[in-house]
């Protein structure tokens, strides 16, 4: 290394920090708060998951888990349902597991916009991605912009495996389900 290299480094890591503004203009944080009270979440949850990404949740992807569907009615209880329903501009989404099958819980279910298949438990890592990444591509959304929702570990793994934008387990998304 050259002489002074840690000095300049620090100079510029220091100028760097100075052309970064400390805090966002209000008007650009009411648009935010407005916005995560369209998706249903808190600020604090939007607000991470856009600064992680760097840009809006364009979808919420739901696991049949999170939305509490279960058995053959398949159909979600009526606390989910009116929170889906309150979400605005944005797509509401989500993966089934078996035995459900997404036609079944899409009829039961119409304020979901699309309904998939959920990857399977015994789906090799290059499996799930792929199977992910065909709904959310299907839809044509790019996977930074969806959030998924969860309510296992396993779901919790989409969000990598998915590239997507983030991750909220489903007892904070639904605060009835704490």
């Amino acid at each position: 290394m050259e002489p002074g290299h840690s000095w300049r480094a620090y100079q510029w890591r220091k100028a760097q920090k100075a052309l970064m503004p400390n805090t966002i203009p209000l008007t650009i944080v009411r648009m935010r708060v407005r916005r995560a009270a369209e998706l249903g979440m808190d600020y604090k949850a939007y607000a991470k998951v856009r600064q992680t990404s760097g840009r809006d949740i364009l979808a919420l992807l739901f696991s049949s888990n999170a939305l509490r569907i279960i058995g053959q009615g398949a159909r979600m209880p009526d606390a989910e349902r009116r929170a889906l329903e309150a979400v605005q501009r944005a797509g509401k989404l989500s993966l089934v597991y078996r035995p459900l099958t997404p036609g079944t819980v899409q009829q039961a279910n119409p304020v979901l916009d699309a309904v998939g298949a959920a990857p399977r438990f015994t789906d090799s890592w290059a499996d799930m991605r792929a199977r992910l990444d065909g709904f959310i591509q299907g839809r044509k959304l790019a996977s930074d912009q969806v959030l998924i929702i969860g309510d296992t570990g396993l779901e919790a793994e989409w969000t990598t495996a998915a590239r997507a934008g983030g991750y909220l387990p489903a007892d904070r998304y639904f605060a009835h389900q704490t």
